[in-house]
């Protein structure tokens, strides 16, 4: 079956029907996508302006070498950097679109954000230990896995952050939400070798993807992964008998070794699955500054990138717990 590429002049920032597509291709087609950062390339250019430092003056050159020359679009809704539409031939409202995803390619760097007053689940009781904010710069050019500080290391399993289909309500729509369609999941089981179906409401589906994470704990609590841009391969094919409501996904085992060495949990009970979390992550991360000296900063973003939050039980009311597990295996 035939390949088709598409590159970052293919960008646009909204989900939208009505998007003229980038390329048409048949079912048991294959698409490859060059996809930009979450930042649209400005935590780059940041760099290279010198208003974000980077530790190490190697990887500072290897940022800096990436910076992307076009700047984001102005005015109107702005959202995630997405490659695309990909115009599904055949696909019509009420079938299911199948995308297997082939490969996710690595850059050579990263970055973990933590912002006051951003997303994130603590950032507003921690404005006062963030600052301005706080970036971490990831080297991801060994491929496998990147250091965190000297005895962390983190494996990388790369996916994408946002990966869907146009919503068939006309005009655009912030890509920040995920919806039924897919979108903004952040689902960190969606790495190589994983099937992802997605309920189709315009025709030809008009798929597009980008946000690529290296690698993200299950909450991505601090509001952001290990961002990064990359390389997308996807095979698209079409179920016209196997309507969905919502996503759905075929996974394969956990890509790397990150659980296999045990984990240290806190578990946080409230009649509120939020409130809960907030405590599950609270305790996790007086256990990081306490037991590994790392400053709130740190252990945030650190969270971000490899903590699972899984809800524990939500039947024993009035309470709900949510467990917050940090895998031991990152720490040498």
């Amino acid at each position: 079956m035939p390949t088709f590429q598409l590159g970052r002049n293919t960008v646009h920032t909204v989900w939208d029907a009505s998007l003229a597509p980038a390329v048409r291709v048949e079912p048991g087609d294959t698409v490859v996508l060059d996809t930009l950062d979450a930042s649209y390339g400005e935590v780059a250019r940041r760099v290279e302006r010198g208003e974000y430092p980077v530790a190490s003056p190697d990887l500072h050159r290897v940022i800096v070498q990436s910076v992307y020359a076009p700047q984001p679009p102005t005015g109107g809704q702005r959202g995630h950097p997405l490659t695309g539409p990909v115009f599904v031939e055949g696909a019509r409202p009420g079938d299911t679109l199948v995308v297997e995803v082939l490969a996710v390619e690595a850059a050579s760097w990263g970055w973990t954000g933590a912002q006051p007053n951003g997303i994130g689940l603590l950032d507003a009781e921690l404005a006062g230990e963030l600052g301005n904010g706080y970036r971490h710069f990831w080297d991801l050019r060994a491929g496998t896995h990147s250091d965190f500080l000297p005895g962390i290391r983190l494996p990388l399993a790369p996916f994408p952050g946002v990966l869907g289909v146009a919503p068939g309500a006309p005009g655009p729509h912030l890509t920040s939400p995920p919806r039924r369609v897919g979108g903004n999941m952040d689902i960190r089981q969606l790495v190589a070798g994983s099937t992802l179906y997605l309920p189709v409401e315009v025709p030809g589906a008009l798929l597009s993807a980008g946000d690529l994470h290296a690698a993200q704990g299950d909450g991505e609590l601090s509001g952001t992964g290990i961002e990064m841009e990359g390389r997308l391969t996807l095979r698209l094919s079409l179920k016209r008998d196997w309507a969905i409501d919502s996503p759905q996904l075929l996974t394969p085992p956990e890509p790397t070794a990150l659980w296999q060495g045990g984990s240290y949990l806190v578990s946080g009970h409230a009649p509120d699955l939020m409130e809960a979390a907030r405590i599950a992550l609270r305790g996790l991360l007086d256990h990081l500054k306490r037991e590994y000296g790392l400053s709130t900063a740190h252990a945030y973003v650190l969270s971000s990138a490899c903590v699972d939050l899984r809800i524990s039980q939500i039947v024993d009311a009035p309470n709900w717990t949510v467990s917050a597990l940090l895998p031991l295996s990152i720490f040498l």
